[in-house]
């Protein structure tokens, strides 16, 4: 395993999530979530009486359908088991997420809309996941409108600003404007300590004549 050796131990809880992406007949995308949590022990509930070992306390489920915008077009949720029996009431308001888009700020969109006791705590965690499930899945329509928008500037001498960049620049370590990656595939916003502006040929020219 990657991590280090752990010291002796017990399992006592596991959450299992699966996430997984669709392209669909019609041309539009599944993104579907499947959430569990299990103890390793039985304990007593109010409302289901004894949960055994392995037994699902929570099992969740979602599906959002987008297009190739990432507008969701169609959006459902379900509780097949939680603590109590009123939980799959909860699922209800996910339909409500329909219009909206993926993009910066969807998660505060959402919570507008299904939060507090409008949903599910556990469902509602689930979709920032989901949201960046979605993205790795419209990967190969996304690369290609990039692609096209590079080619379409090309010609001009610009720089495209639908390269990605935007949404990834400084969001993490590996797309930091310093590092390597960016310097590789957007050298015009590189800014390591070894970074060549556009500018800076001329510069150096003029300084040049200058002397």
């Amino acid at each position: 395993m990657p991590l280090s050796e752990p010291v002796e131990r017990e399992r006592l809880h596991t959450r299992a999530i699966r996430i997984e992406g669709f392209r669909r007949s019609d041309g539009l995308y599944d993104i579907e979530a499947h959430l569990t949590d299990t103890k390793a022990y039985g304990f007593s509930s109010i409302d289901r009486g004894f949960i055994g070992p392995g037994e699902p306390l929570h099992e969740m489920w979602v599906r959002l359908t987008v297009d190739d915008r990432m507008v969701i077009v169609a959006c459902e949720a379900a509780t097949e088991h939680g603590p109590f029996t009123i939980c799959g009431g909860g699922a209800a308001s996910y339909a409500s997420l329909v219009g909206l888009r993926i993009k910066p700020g969807f998660l505060k969109e959402a919570n507008a809309r299904i939060g507090g006791t409008a949903g599910c705590t556990h469902l509602r965690e689930l979709l920032q996941q989901i949201a960046t499930t979605a993205f790795q899945t419209m990967w190969p329509v996304r690369s290609k409108r990039e692609a096209e928008a590079r080619e379409q500037a090309a010609p001009s001498g610009k720089v495209s600003e639908s390269d990605g960049s935007a949404r990834l620049l400084n969001t993490c370590f590996a797309y930091a404007s310093s590092g390597p990656v960016v310097r590789r595939r957007w050298p015009h916003l590189y800014t390591g300590p070894d970074a060549v502006h556009p500018e800076a040929p001329q510069l150096a020219a003029a300084e040049s004549r200058e002397d």
